[in-house]
């Protein structure tokens, strides 16, 4: 999995490469200018080019990029803006200078102009844009949206670097050039919006040791380590039993989005445990799956003996579509102190468990391995934390949590981040189509089906995350991501499984 790094996990790299291995500082300058000067001939093989630099290294990089393009007789030049100006960017002004290279005061639109070079903001920007920068970035923004290419080196001026939060008016690029290794923000938040295509530059940056707290991005080849091909000598006991514990009169949907999952993911056999009034609405339309009654009524009510059904299976997922409850809440408490298998908890498993249950003594009794798959708001109603102070900590927001609690977690948003408290994944494979209800059901269901087979709550969490993003790609094809429905995604699974372990 390859990996990303945070602000300072680059500048520890950065720090150690020059000091510890001895290459200078100027030198990692060219090569990365070199690699700008390289990746824009590609992405632009005719036309004008200007590089937009700002003064600290990210504008250094730019000047050694233009002088390397005048080198080679493409027509380049610079729009240099800056208060103050790094030793290092300083040196490669004057070098492109004397090279004869021209410095603009300010950015003129030309027609046969065919790509800016953005190296005006770096990595470490954080807040607003304002004054000479805002308009600097709404000029690059319009000419982007006339049709000029725009390469970002290391990360669009305006994002924040480690959580990618966009300031308003950021650049919107069109491929983003990641200098050593990617970088948080442009995996998180708005860098899938604003980052473009993302490539990166190898340049000999060293880090300092192989180690668990990089993010890594999951892929397609850590999935297919994960899922072992089906044994043909095989039966139902094989794959497992898992539990889909939902739904309420009012969230009815909630359930069979998840029940339909499970059994597309692989589960040997496959139980809805719903109120009893709920049970009707899914004779004959499963016909693969169980149905247990839960309790009387059209709403979970907690009773041990009832929940005593579930200790046999190998994974339960509880939670999804129950409504929130003191009784939802007793439910979870009572699983996490008595069940031995796979947890998956969700949704209103969640924040029933938040508003009734006292997390903190719920999780330090737990005997089996818990999954826990909150969107952000979730996450916030669970931790306290507010929704912008867990955006702002990008992909290692949920890592002190699953610390604390000895839990894994799986924060859903546009990317999600996956930790069991040491290791931290990221996955952004999957489409804004599945920014509708009955996603996270889908994904329940997915990582139960998966885990009931022998997938930890952590690879399941893993597999299931890029599984049902890969769905969902796949259904947007046809659908569109505006008309993607959850049953889409449900209905291509089989493609999905197909393709990844292809």
């Amino acid at each position: 999995m390859e990996k990303i790094l945070t602000n300072a996990q680059m500048r520890e790299a950065d720090k150690y490469t020059i000091e510890s291995l001895g290459v200078p500082s100027l030198t990692l300058m060219e090569r990365a200018g070199k690699a700008l000067c390289e990746t824009a001939e590609k992405i632009a093989p005719n036309g004008k080019i200007l590089c937009v630099c700002g003064g600290g290294n990210n504008g250094g990089d730019g000047f050694v990029c233009a002088r390397l393009l005048r080198e080679k007789n493409r027509d380049v030049s610079v729009v240099f803006f800056a208060e103050k100006t790094s030793v290092d960017c300083a040196e490669n002004k004057e070098k492109y200078l004397a090279a004869g290279g021209e410095i603009l005061s300010d950015i003129q639109a030309e027609n046969k102009l065919s790509l800016i070079v953005d190296c005006l903001l770096g990595t470490g920007f954080h807040g607003e844009l304002t004054g000479q920068m805002k308009e600097i970035a709404d000029k690059i923004n319009a000419l982007q949206t006339s049709g000029v290419k725009v390469l970002s080196a290391d990360i669009p001026s305006g994002l924040n670097g480690e959580n990618g939060i966009a300031a308003e008016g950021a650049v919107r690029a069109t491929h983003t050039l990641c200098i050593g290794e990617k970088k948080t923000g442009v995996c998180m938040g708005d860098g899938l919006d604003f980052a473009g295509e993302v490539l990166r530059a190898d340049i000999g940056i060293a880090l300092p040791q192989e180690e668990k707290t990089y993010a890594r991005l999951l892929d397609k080849e850590e999935i297919q380590r994960l899922i072992k091909p089906r044994k043909r000598n095989s039966h139902k006991g094989t794959y497992g039993k898992a539990a889909i514990v939902a739904g309420s009169e009012r969230y009815t949907g909630a359930a069979a989005l998840a029940l339909s999952a499970c059994l597309r993911a692989g589960a040997g056999y496959t139980t809805l445990f719903t109120p009893e009034k709920l049970l009707s609405a899914f004779w004959l339309k499963y016909p693969e799956a169980l149905l247990e009654s839960l309790n009387e009524g059209g709403r979970v009510a907690f009773n041990e003996q009832n929940f005593e059904k579930l200790l046999d299976y190998n994974v339960v997922a509880y939670g999804m579509g129950m409504g929130v409850s003191e009784d939802v809440a007793k439910g979870a408490c009572w699983l996490l102190k008595h069940y031995g298998g796979r947890l998956i908890l969700d949704a209103d498993g969640l924040n029933s468990l938040a508003k009734y249950g006292k997390v903190d003594e719920a999780f330090a009794q737990k005997k089996c391995d818990v999954l826990i798959t909150p969107h952000i708001k979730e996450f916030s109603r669970l931790t306290g934390e507010s929704v912008q102070a867990i955006l702002e900590k990008g992909a290692f927001a949920p890592v002190a949590f699953a610390k604390r609690h000895g839990v894994c977690v799986l924060l859903k948003n546009a990317a999600t981040s996956l930790t069991d408290g040491q290791s931290v994944c990221v996955n952004v494979v999957g489409t804004s189509g599945q920014a509708k209800g009955g996603s996270g059901d889908v994904l329940s269901g997915v990582i139960a089906g998966l885990c009931a087979s022998g997938l930890s709550a952590f690879d399941g969490g893993k597999a299931g995350a890029y599984i049902t993003g890969t769905a969902a790609q796949i259904a947007a094809q046809k659908s569109g991501e505006y008309s993607l429905l959850a049953s889409d995604v449900i209905a291509a699974l089989g493609q999905a499984f197909l393709t990844v372990l292809a």
